[in-house]
């Protein structure tokens, strides 16, 4: 069988904090004008990437074959990760996610480890990221209850291409006015700590997750530099970065200023989203072109392909 980069057609949803890049900049024709996020490689009960065009058009990966498409060191249990565009014109809430040890399966939980990498920002934006000292769940609970829960977070300014780890237990929070490309493991748990007292749709005060969260959260500081993340290697025609590598994936960034040879190896699937320039995958001598905002899955079979153009691409497996 002959294996060809899969296109994805991604999964949106919308959250009171959203904004309109994705569908202005991003070339999400088919998103509403407010979109939060864009679900770019899903496999999960809350959200489906589709695939766009060709034989298996119209098909999830839930569809494919698992050891060819997947991966060997895939195909057994659930999909591993989950890869978004967030477009966060507004403050998210301050939250934190659980671990593979802290979740709870029996409630449909699992960990959630993420890996940030800052596409775009305005100028003077930030996010939050964990504890400036050590607290105690009473006072968690009591700084939740007040509005004071950011004066014990850090505030970390944020510039184009930064990469952060978020391990799981970590409070955090992605500021106003940044565009993130998120990779994480396939959950969708998130527990609320604060969130402005912001009201839903319907007028209600939005659900807050304190005794769950006090459950998981790492109640010791951190310090932010140590949680970037970046390791870049250049060549003629391209620069590879490692921008984070953990049990769960590993994830890469090319800048391709020519082109770049690389392969899947039949262990991990691989996939790539574009988030600046455009470009084409080269197979077997066929061409599939992308531009920014485009993802494609490549099936773990697919063996040899080429990347050429002028374009960043960020490169996910496990």
């Amino acid at each position: 069988m002959t294996y060809s980069p899969l296109k994805l057609r991604p999964c949106y949803k919308q959250y009171l904090w959203g904004g309109e890049r994705l569908k202005r900049e991003y070339g999400k024709t088919d998103a509403p004008t407010v979109t939060a996020e864009s679900w770019e490689l899903a496999c999960h009960r809350d959200g489906m990437s589709v695939i766009d065009g060709g034989p298996l058009d119209g098909k999830t990966l839930l569809d494919l074959d698992r050891t060819a498409f997947w991966g060997t060191d895939c195909k057994d249990g659930e999909f591993p990760i989950l890869v978004k565009l967030i477009d966060a014109a507004k403050d998210l809430s301050i939250q934190v996610h659980p671990s593979d040890r802290t979740a709870k399966p029996e409630l449909g939980e699992c960990g959630k480890a993420e890996m940030w990498y800052i596409v775009d920002c305005e100028p003077q934006s930030f996010l939050y990221l964990g504890f400036k000292r050590r607290i105690t769940r009473e006072e968690l609970i009591g700084r939740a209850a007040d509005g004071t829960i950011c004066q014990v977070l850090n505030k970390v300014p944020v510039a184009r291409g930064d990469v952060f780890y978020i391990l799981p237990g970590t409070v955090h929070a992605i500021g106003a006015g940044i565009l993130i490309a998120e990779i994480q493991q396939n959950s969708n748990t998130t527990f609320r700590i604060y969130d402005y007292g912001r009201r839903d749709i319907n007028g209600r005060p939005r659900p807050l997750h304190l005794d769950r969260a006090a459950e998981v959260i790492s109640f010791e500081p951190i310090i932010p530099e140590e949680c970037r993340a970046n390791s870049a290697v250049s060549f003629p025609g391209f620069t590879m970065t490692e921008m984070f590598s953990c049990r769960h994936f590993r994830a890469y960034r090319v800048d391709v200023r020519g082109d770049v040879s690389l392969s899947c190896d039949g262990r991990s699937f691989q996939h790539l989203l574009c988030v600046e320039g455009e470009g084409e995958i080269v197979v077997k001598g066929k061409s599939y072109g992308f531009h920014q905002g485009e993802s494609y899955f490549l099936p773990a079979m697919l063996e040899k392909y080429v990347i050429e153009g002028s374009c960043k691409v960020l490169i996910s497996l496990v």
